[in-house]
Parts: structure tokens; C-alpha cells; sequence
């Protein structure tokens, strides 16, 4: 997984006075559990930019004022509730040999049959929750709809990796193709040695029988 850099400085008064001076400052009061103790720190708010505002996720790697970095993951972000400014972040720090959980957004790859044909997309999960050691966390857990005719789903079972777990139930659906009112059926590709004109009128004269077929797999 590709990360992003935050440079920080420890501090060490954490009341509610020096909070708001670092807010006041254009900085947001930060703390990384996971280690042997919480690390208090400060970054600028604009370095937090493409961590927090993006749909993809990254780790963060905390290079402190003192010389050492530190790798971890954003566990929790606080806004204002007027300006969306952000209040306060915790981090987690990674350990190679330690799984960690997160969010990681699922990727669509291809154009499914069923839309083209005038099918409706449904993508009711877009992010699935994994547990894995830093190394073999994914950018995007890809799903291929290349494939998808109207009535045809994508099931958790179907994207299983050995390098992570994936926290949902086998039969939880990510992504399907439903009947739509103007959709066409999907035609069915004819064996081979039939003759063409005949195989052709046939399937364009049955064309909506199979509705019933799509609308059962829903």
C-alpha cells in the first residue's frame, strides 16, 4: 500500500490551552497509539490534505522532529462541526509482524454485458473491511464485472485472497446487475454447427422469454 509522509513535532503539553494555540496556528494535535506509550505530535493541517480527502486509502509514515519515523494508519479523525475543520487525529502505529484492520475500497474492472444491454449497476459495497500485515495491505480490491449478464452477481467468496481476510460473510454481495424496464436480454451464444440465419432469427424472435429467468437470480 502506497503511503504518505507527515511531518511532525512532539509536544509535550497536551491541555486545552496549547491545543487551541496549535489550532490557532494552522495545526492539527495529533497521537499515535500502538506502541509502548501514545506519542503526542502536531503536523500542519494542509499536510493531512491527500491522507483525509481522497476516496483511496494510504498509510501515513510520522517523521518527527527528533529524527525518527514511524509507520502507522489513520484509526480516528475529529471535525468541527461548522467549519469541517480538522480538530484532532489518532494514528495506529504498523509493526511488520503485526495484522492490522482497515477499509479498503473495491475496484470495478471491465464493463459488464448486462448494463450495455440496459441492466442496472448496484454496488451496495464499496469499501470491505480486511485484516492483514502491512506488507500485503491492497491499494483496491479488485472485482471484475467484465463478465456480468443481467441477473448475475459478485459474492465476498468470489475475490478471496490468501493474502488478507476479508471481515464480511462469503455470501455478502458487493456488486450486481439487475433487470431494468428498457433492458434487453442477454443473448446466449449459439453452438457451433447450427446455421446462422436460423440461430439468429431464433434468438431474436425469443428474446424476452428469458426475463423471467434474470429477474428470479435477483
Amino acid at each position: 500500500m502506497k503511503s504518505i509522509t507527515i511531518k511532525g513535532s512532539q509536544r509535550e503539553s497536551v491541555g486545552k490551552v496549547a491545543t487551541k494555540a496549535l489550532r490557532n496556528a494552522g495545526k492539527v494535535p495529533c497521537v499515535l497509539y500502538g506502541g509502548d506509550k501514545p506519542i503526542h505530535f502536531s503536523a500542519d493541517e494542509l499536510s493531512f490534505k491527500n491522507l483525509v480527502y481522497t476516496p483511496n486509502v494510504y498509510t501515513a509514515t510520522i517523521e518527527l522532529d527528533s529524527g525518527e519515523k514511524l509507520n502507522a494508519i489513520l484509526q480516528d479523525i475529529q471535525f468541527h462541526p461548522v467549519t469541517d475543520k480538522i480538530l484532532h487525529i489518532d494514528f495506529y502505529q504498523l509493526f511488520d509482524d503485526k495484522e492490522v484492520t482497515m477499509n479498503i475500497p473495491v475496484k470495478l474492472l471491465g464493463s459488464a454485458p448486462g448494463v450495455i444491454n440496459g441492466g442496472v449497476l448496484r454496488f451496495p459495497n464499496r469499501r470491505l473491511r480486511i485484516r492483514a500485515i502491512p506488507a500485503n495491505l491492497p491499494d483496491f480490491i479488485n472485482a471484475d464485472i467484465s463478465e456480468l449478464k443481467i441477473g448475475d452477481k459478485i459474492f465476498i467468496r468470489d475475490i478471496i485472497n490468501d493474502a488478507y481476510t476479508i471481515l464480511h460473510p462469503e455470501d455478502m454481495v458487493i456488486v450486481q446487475v439487475r433487470m431494468a424496464r428498457a433492458a434487453i436480454v442477454d443473448e446466449v451464444d449459439e453452438e457451433e454447427g447450427e446455421e446462422g440465419e436460423e440461430g439468429e432469427a431464433t434468438a431474436a424472435e425469443g428474446g424476452e422469454a428469458p426475463a423471467a429467468e434474470g429477474d428470479a437470480k435477483q
